[in-house]
C-alpha cells in the first residue's frame, strides 16, 4: 500500500484531475488514493478485485457521497457502459496502482484495445514497466509494450518512487507514468490487427531476424520473399531485427504487407 501523501499529490497533479471529472480508479486498496481524487474530483468509481479490502473500503470512504465501489475485476468490467452511464460517453482519466507486473500490461492494452472514451492513464507501476513504456528503437527495454503503448499514447513518466514509500516495503523500485491518449493516432495503418502480431512476432524471438521472426509466428502467412520484398521496399536490409524498427516503420511494413 502505497503511504507516502506527496507521492499521492503527485499523481493527483499528473492526473489533472479537477471538479469536471469523472475518474475510474483500478485498484484501490485501502483508499488512500482514493480519498485524495473524490477531494478533487466529480465523481470516482474505484474498482477493487480483492472482496476482503471492500468493508475496508465503505469504512474509509463513508464520507464521500461522490464515490462508488465496485468489487469486480477490471478485465470483465464493461468499462464503456460505465462511461456512458457515468459520464455521458465523453472521456474519463483513469488512475491505477498496478504494482504487480503480470497485471500490467493486459489491463493498460484492454483499456486500449477496447477504445473506450479514456482522457489519460496515470499509473503507478514497476519502474522497469514504466521504462518499457517510453522506451525507443534499439535499446534494450524496447519491445511490443513500447510500441503498443506509443500506437495509443503519449508516455511521460511523472516521478520516480523508492520503496519506502509504501508498506510493506517492496523489492523493487516503482514509477508514476502518464499515458496521454492520441485524440487522431499519429500512425496510419489500414489493418491494426496485423500491425500487432507483426510487432508480436519480431519480439517473440528477438534475437532472429524480422523475416524469420514473421514466419516463424503462427497466424502470419508471408513467405519470406514476401516480407525480403516488402523490407527492400522501405528501403531496410533483409537481415533487419524488429528491435530496430520505429513504430512508423511497423506500419509501413504492415500497410505493405496488407497491400
Amino acid at each position: 500500500f502505497l503511504i507516502d501523501e506527496r507521492v499521492l499529490e503527485k499523481i493527483i497533479s499528473a492526473a489533472e484531475v479537477n471538479k469536471d471529472d469523472f475518474v475510474l480508479e483500478i485498484g484501490p486498496g485501502i483508499g488512500t488514493m482514493t480519498q485524495y481524487l473524490a477531494e478533487n474530483a466529480r465523481e470516482v468509481m474505484a474498482v477493487e478485485i480483492d472482496k476482503n479490502l471492500i468493508p475496508i473500503l465503505s469504512d474509509t470512504l463513508s464520507a464521500y457521497d461522490n464515490v462508488s465501489i465496485l468489487n469486480a475485476d477490471i478485465l470483465k468490467v464493461d468499462i464503456a457502459k460505465i462511461v456512458e452511464e457515468k459520464n455521458g460517453g465523453k472521456p474519463v482519466k483513469v488512475v491505477a496502482n498496478l504494482p504487480y507486473y503480470i497485471i500490467t500490461t493486459p489491463i493498460i492494452m484492454g483499456l486500449f484495445e477496447s477504445h473506450v472514451p479514456i482522457d489519460s492513464i496515470t499509473v503507478m507501476v514497476q519502474k522497469e514497466v514504466a521504462d518499457r513504456m517510453q522506451s525507443g528503437p534499439g535499446t534494450k527495454d524496447y519491445g511490443a509494450l513500447s510500441l503498443a503503448v506509443q500506437y495509443y499514447a503519449e508516455p511521460y513518466v511523472v516521478a520516480n518512487v523508492p520503496p519506502n514509500c509504501f508498506m510493506p516495503r517492496p523489492k523493487v523500485g516503482s514509477a508514476v507514468i502518464r499515458l496521454t491518449k492520441y485524440k487522431d493516432a499519429p500512425i496510419k495503418v489500414t489493418n491494426e490487427k496485423l500491425l500487432f502480431q507483426l510487432i508480436r512476432a519480431s519480439f517473440n524471438q528477438r534475437r532472429k531476424t524480422l523475416q524469420n521472426g514473421i514466419k516463424n509466428f503462427g497466424g502470419l502467412n508471408f513467405s519470406k520473399e514476401q516480407v525480403a520484398q516488402a523490407l527492400e521496399e522501405m528501403e531496410l536490409p533483409a537481415s533487419v531485427r524488429g528491435e530496430a524498427l520505429t513504430l512508423e516503420q511497423f506500419a509501413q511494413l504492415s500497410n505493405i504487407l496488407d497491400r
